[in-house]
């Protein structure tokens, strides 16, 4: 059987792919494999459950909250909230395990199951493959006062909206900031925590109806949010995606700031006060060059892992560094949060502009980004590119070419027959020309 869970849990085309079947089976199963490990003597296994703004959440969410109960899981109601704000409530109430109904950044039609475990913790592969497994066995179901209970929690909000209040110590008075919520589940804790922090907010894309999330707005169309910051006169400008797990920025010219430069802000402003464990930062393979060298120009390591935040996440508590992300803005602050959060990030920024007196623009200037190029090609044999003797010659012949002025990533897709080719150079068209020149090398060698 294909695996069902992909880099971010299981995820696909709400009451098609993902019916509300399979969404009870596997909550029975995770809540075996999560919360009957035998240490419950005299305790009710508890589960806590949240979804993003999707009508399709509703139903997906009512036979989650059904097998968990079935399997004499107790369950907390959570509502809309940010995955971020699942984690965090996950932990502080001492829950077994979280549950997230959210695709994402996907497009609405699509809905998605995202687990944790005690603490707030994501997943690793052996648990997820346990699930899986116990997906296809036979199991005692309870009866009579053994079944689990649901309730609603109404504070949900509230606590997670004054946790991340609390991870800044300088109000962000007199700064406008634009909000892009993606009619996403950040729609109103987004907007709330900031204007607690002390900042002006105008929240855009803050008015979900269950069909309009992330359509046309959020991190993956950011032509809203740096219209709106132009025309607010606004100091800066956040978009987060529909779980509101990542944010891209915009600084008052409008200008993109990226998943890269956001890590690299962030990491000089840890440095700085001493709260950047072993002065290391943790990114993936697809960080630009020009963060790289940044980092490395300001004494700071750079650690890189598989593409997914879940295993930046991994190499972080593996190391205990205290610092990593995505360019795509994921970034995981673990002082204060178990996986990435959106608006946790924008306040970080938000204080470090406050403290320095510096603009956006200005703070990202530290990483001169090189010209980036990344072509998917599909319909290929992924497995077959570590393999290829012709290609992986083509790939030493245009390194030697760039030396240390670009790079080349070939990366299979975890989810669909492509393989993403990268390559950054020291001219956008040098990395145009050597990207579609190793592209058409991968048609030709691993077509299917």
């Amino acid at each position: 059987m294909a695996r069902l869970f992909g880099t971010d849990g299981v995820r696909g085309l709400a009451n098609g792919d993902l019916t509300a079947g399979l969404a009870l089976d596997l909550s029975v199963a995770a809540a075996h494999v999560l919360a009957d490990r035998g240490e419950f003597e005299g305790h009710r296994p508890l589960a806590v459950v949240g979804r993003d703004t999707r009508i399709s959440g509703q139903f997906l969410e009512a036979a989650v909250v059904a097998g968990l109960a079935s399997a004499g899981v107790d369950v907390l109601l959570l509502g809309v909230l940010p995955t971020p704000g699942v984690a965090y409530l996950t932990g502080i109430l001492g829950a077994d395990l979280g549950v997230v109904l959210s695709a994402s950044h996907n497009p609405m039609p699509d809905n998605g199951i995202k687990f944790f475990a005690r603490g707030g913790l994501k997943l690793d592969d052996a648990i997820e493959i346990a699930i899986e497994k116990r997906l296809t066995e036979q199991f005692d179901r309870p009866t009579g006062g053994d079944v689990g209970r649901i309730t609603v929690y109404p504070s949900a909000i509230d606590q997670y909206a004054a946790h991340l209040v609390r991870s800044i110590d300088h109000p962000l008075v007199g700064l406008r900031v634009v909000l892009d919520c993606a009619e996403g589940a950040a729609y109103d804790v987004g907007p709330r925590a900031l204007e607690d922090a002390g900042a002006r907010v105008i929240p855009i894309h803050a008015s979900p109806d269950g069909l309009n999330i992330n359509d046309g707005c959020g991190s993956t169309h950011l032509d809203a949010v740096r219209k709106a910051v132009v025309e607010h006169r606004a100091h800066v400008g956040f978009a987060l995606d529909g779980d509101a797990d990542r944010c891209l920025a915009v600084d008052h010219e409008g200008n993109v700031v990226d998943g890269d430069q956001l890590l690299a802000i962030l990491a000089l402003s840890m440095k700085d006060a001493g709260t950047l464990a072993k002065d290391t930062v943790v990114a993936t393979v697809m960080s630009n060059l020009g963060f790289v060298k940044a980092m490395r120009a300001a004494g700071i390591g750079v650690r890189q892992t598989k593409v997914g935040d879940r295993y930046v996440l991994q190499a972080m508590q593996v190391s205990g560094y205290t610092l990593g992300g995505e360019q795509s803005g994921h970034v995981i602050l673990t002082d204060y949060a178990t996986t990435g959060d959106g608006v946790l990030t924008a306040l970080q920024v938000l204080e470090r502009m406050v403290t320095t007196g510096h603009s956006l623009k200005t703070l990202a200037s530290v990483v001169e980004r090189l010209p980036q190029t990344l072509v998917n090609v599909p319909d290929v044999d992924k497995s077959r590119v570590e393999e290829d003797g012709i290609l992986a010659a083509a790939v030493a012949e245009e390194e030697a070419a760039l030396g240390d002025s670009g790079r080349i990533l070939l990366r299979p897709s975890g989810t669909e027959p492509i393989v993403r080719v990268m390559v950054e150079a020291a001219t956008q068209s040098d990395a145009d020309a050597i990207a579609h020149r190793l592209a058409d090398v991968v048609r030709r060698q691993l077509a299917l």
